[in-house]
This record gives structure tokens, C-alpha cells and sequence, in this order.
């Protein structure tokens, strides 16, 4: 049995048998070269020269001189004592031109045996076709890594998108748009850090297994830790930690990293996430607005060199000055309620009853109700950048009251898309008022609500000795990553999103 070029086309429907079959042709051949004393798997190492992008891009440089290029084949087109191949590196494709003149009999003879997905070395000089592309003409060619699996051809395109997050590995060699959006992933992260360096902040390294899982409203993952016989938590959010620096005196900080919430699973959500929280001693939750505008901004500029979007088909303009409003007037504006002139648990919920929010039964009150409302009628409806401000006392635990109405908090989320991207406070630092704060959500978690902050005594004793008036945001990464690569869902920006085991 023979493979040629051809044989990953029809992968896609061949059955388990049909494909192991495949495989032992490929295991078969492995044994041949081993027994010849071939093992292509005692290789430690090759010397490559060049790349294959950077050939072309520099052609003229590169004409008629001897390269060393090393890659997986990609195409193979055998026609009698001459051949064509395509192999893949990690910057791009090149073909290469080998011929039985070049390489001798038993060297191009072995070279017919390679398989699509064999990885090889190739020597030789740099020359265009006929057709004018850009090839190397081989001199020498070494396989280095025998490929005894074929690539399906349901890779390709967007035919089995669930097999291709299981398997990214081979979803990077086949789509190379899905490399494409990871490396440009890498970028945006080294540039938001680069933003937050040379503005000051310092960045850290906060636990990520603690006793107690807070910073969030979000339902923790749980552990055990065997030397101290102790439950323990993946942390929600690093929030608390980071504002013991503050304490500690450390004006600026950030981290970034993986943060776990055992919750669901759907196009904006996988249960350990990227996240980065900063916080800025001496601000509020006005300076993080001008920050993180012009953070985003300054981030698309460099990584898209733009700063206007599209989006899924929305454009999406990050270069002009983003709107500010309040959660009560974006509510306004949609639905015409005024909770300005709704100053009652009663008055709310009756209005809560006429509009269809439903609410849990423990959150029947007018600052639960203004954010219900806010979720069901405006979330979806903003499309630009928008900062949503002076939310619900109830809903933001860890937030400074507003000195003009102690029932709001200093506190926005930005919206893009529809979408939450970020959220951040003029932090609290009166220490009854946060003891306070999550004695009530105590009651909430006792009531069942599983999200519900637990008790920091710790962090409390930290805010004691006296936190300055502080800023701080938090900024979901995996999604700042989906907008500006313009992806659909957050499992394809994560290299390895959460699955279900088949078995």
C-alpha cells in the first residue's frame, strides 16, 4: 500500500480502522529506516539557517545562495526522477525543487517514502521556478521526525470546530490563520504590560491557592491541600491581595494571569480565563477610566495600527473619546424608567413586576432591581465603547460609596459590543464599612447564593492599618484578545480551552 499527496483528502470520512490501517503503512516504513540503521529519532538536533518568510521577503538577498531550512512537508508531488515539496516552518511555506541529480538514487529514492506531516531538513541554493516562485533547490535532504498519524482533512476550513480545540496541535499546522491569532494574542499581552510599565506600575505575583475565595462574585473551584489536611480554593480574582500591596506601600501594581470560576461554559466564558487587575494608589475610579481608554486604544494601535474596528461585522471605533454614563440614565435612555425618581424597595419592584424582571428572592431590593434592569434592556445595546458608572451599593461589595448618594458605589464596567470587557472602583478603604459589606454577603451566601463574598478577616485586618485612596480595574484579557483578532468565541483565543473528554 502507497501514500501520496492525496491521501489526507478523504481522512475525513475514514473510519477508525481505516485510519489505524494508515498508520501501520506509516509504522511499517518508521521500521524499515530503523533497521537500516535510519532511525530518523536519533537525530538530537539540525542546524537551520533560515526561515522560510524571511527567504522570500529577502529574495534578492538570498538568490543562489545556500540556505538550511528545516519544516514539516506540507505537499509532495512526485514526477519520476524530480520532485516538488512544500515544507512548513514556523513563519511560513517554501518549496523546494529535488531531484534524483541532485541527491543521488538511494538518498531520492528514500525521499519518494516521505509521508505528508514528516518533518526534514533541507539544504540547499535559493532560485525562482519557471512560474516565478521562489524555491530551494535541494542538495541535501534529512528527515528528522517520522509523522505516523495523517492530517484529517476535517481540519480544514471550519468543518469540525470541536475536534479542532481538542486537538490544537494540529489545528496550527493545517489553519494557519489559528497561529496567526496567537501570535498576535502574545503581542497584545506584551503590550498592555508595556502600557502599565512605563506608567508606573510594578508588576507582581499574588497566590493562586488561598483559604478563601474573594475579590469576586463567582463560584470557586475547590482543592485539598494533604500536608496541612485544609480545603482550599483556585482563586476568583486576585483583587485582595493586590490591595494588600497597596497597604503595603506599593503605589502601583498589577498582575496578570489565570484566574477559575467553576460556573458555565459558553462563547464568552471558560472556566480558567486570563485577567489582569491593577490598582493605582491616590486615584479613583475616574483615573481608571482615562487609563484603561487609553490603554485599549494605545494596545490597537500598535498590535492592529488602528485604532477602528470591526468587530463580527460591527465597527467599532476606539479612537474617539468613549462615552460616560451612569446606570441609571443608560436605563433612561432605553426604557424610559427613571429609578432618579424611584427612591423605594416597593416602588421598584412594582416597576420590576410591570417590566417582567424577574428577581431572586433574596435580592428584592432598589439597587437589585436597577441592575436586573440594566442587564435585561441595555447591556446588549452597547455597541461603542461605553463606561457604565455609580452602580448599586448591593452589587459592588468592595466599593466606595459616592458621597452624593451612599445607596451607589464608585464604581463602571466598560462595554464593547454589547460586552463587558472590564470593571473597576474607586476602591473601599473604610474598614467598618467593608467589614459590614461582607457580613451582608455573608447572609446572601447563607441564604444559597453560592457567588456571594466569604469573610476576609485577614484582608480586613490589612485595610485596618490604613489603605490610601486607591483606584483599581480589572480587564478580561481573553476577550480584549477576541476583539481585536475579531474572534467569535473565547475558545479560540485560549490554545487550550476546557473540553468534555470524549470517553
Amino acid at each position: 500500500m502507497s501514500e501520496n499527496v492525496n491521501n489526507n483528502e478523504n481522512e475525513g470520512m475514514l473510519t477508525e480502522e481505516d485510519i489505524n490501517k494508515l498508520m501501520q503503512v506509516r509504522i511499517e516504513k518508521l521500521k524499515e529506516l530503523q533497521a537500516s540503521g535510519k532511525d530518523p529519532f536519533e537525530i538530537t538536533k539540525y542546524d537551520r539557517t533560515e526561515f522560510s518568510q524571511d527567504i522570500k521577503d529577502k529574495y534578492d538577498e538570498y538568490e543562489g545562495k545556500d540556505v538550511s531550512v528545516a519544516g514539516r512537508i506540507m505537499a509532495k508531488r512526485i514526477m519520476g526522477k524530480a520532485s516538488f515539496c512544500t515544507i512548513q516552518d514556523s513563519k511560513g511555506k517554501i518549496q523546494s525543487y529535488v531531484s534524483i541529480n541532485d541527491l543521488g538514487e538511494e538518498s531520492y529514492k528514500a525521499f519518494k517514502t516521505f509521508d505528508i506531516g514528516d518533518i526534514i531538513g533541507l539544504k540547499g541554493f535559493v532560485f525562482k521556478t519557471r512560474t516565478e516562485e521562489i524555491s530551494i533547490h535541494a542538495k541535501e535532504v534529512v528527515l528528522l521526525t517520522k509523522s505516523i498519524r495523517d492530517f484529517p482533512e476535517k481540519f480544514h476550513g471550519l468543518r469540525d470546530i470541536d475536534l479542532r480545540y481538542r486537538q490544537r496541535y494540529v489545528d496550527l499546522i493545517v489553519n494557519p490563520e489559528v497561529k496567526e491569532t496567537f501570535l498576535l494574542r502574545s503581542k497584545i499581552l506584551k503590550e498592555v504590560k508595556n502600557y502599565l510599565d512605563e506608567n508606573g506600575y510594578l508588576e507582581v505575583d499574588t497566590p493562586i491557592l488561598s483559604t478563601i475565595a474573594g475579590g469576586a462574585s463567582a463560584r470557586p473551584f475547590i482543592t485539598h491541600h494533604n500536608t496541612l489536611d485544609l480545603d482550599m480554593y483556585l482563586r476568583i480574582a486576585n483583587e485582595l491581595y493586590l490591595k494588600r500591596l497597596i497597604v503595603g506601600g506599593f503605589d502601583r501594581v498589577y498582575e496578570m494571569g489565570r484566574m477559575f470560576r467553576n460556573e458555565g461554559m459558553d462563547i464568552k466564558h471558560n472556566p480558567e480565563f486570563t485577567n489582569i487587575e491593577f490598582y493605582a494608589a491616590y486615584q479613583d475610579y475616574n483615573d481608571m477610566m482615562d487609563l484603561s481608554e487609553n490603554m485599549i486604544r494605545t494596545v490597537a494601535e500598535k498590535c492592529l495600527g488602528t485604532a477602528k474596528i470591526n468587530y463580527q461585522g460591527q465597527d467599532i471605533d476606539l479612537e474617539s473619546k468613549w462615552k460616560r454614563v451612569t446606570m441609571i440614565e443608560s436605563i433612561k435612555e432605553v426604557t424610559g424608567v427613571d429609578f432618579n425618581e424611584i427612591q423605594t424597595d416597593e416602588e421598584a419592584l412594582k416597576i420590576a413586576e410591570e417590566k417582567g424582571v424577574e428577581l431572586e428572592e433574596s435580592k428584592k431590593t432598589r439597587g437589585y432591581v436597577i441592575n436586573q434592569f440594566f442587564e435585561d434592556f441595555v447591556e446588549e445595546t452597547l455597541i461603542q465603547p461605553t463606561f457604565i458608572c455609580d452602580y448599586p451599593v448591593e452589587v459592588s461589595p468592595l466599593t466606595k460609596r459616592k458621597p452624593s448618594d451612599k445607596r451607589l458605589v464608585e464604581r463602571f464596567e466598560l462595554f464593547i459590543g454589547g460586552r463587558e470587557y472590564g470593571n473597576a472602583y474607586s476602591e473601599l478603604n473604610d474598614p467598618i464599612d467593608q467589614r459590614g459589606r461582607f457580613v451582608e454577603q455573608l447572609k446572601q451566601r447563607e441564604a444559597g447564593d453560592e457567588e456571594a463574598n466569604m469573610m476576609d478577616e485577614d484582608f480586613c485586618m490589612a485595610i485596618e492599618y490604613g489603605m490610601p485612596p486607591t483606584g483599581g480595574m480589572g480587564i478580561g484579557i481573553d476577550r480584549l484578545v477576541m476583539l481585536l483578532t475579531n474572534s467569535a468565541s473565547i475558545r479560540d483565543v485560549i490554545l487550550f480551552p476546557t473540553m468534555k473528554p470524549l470517553n
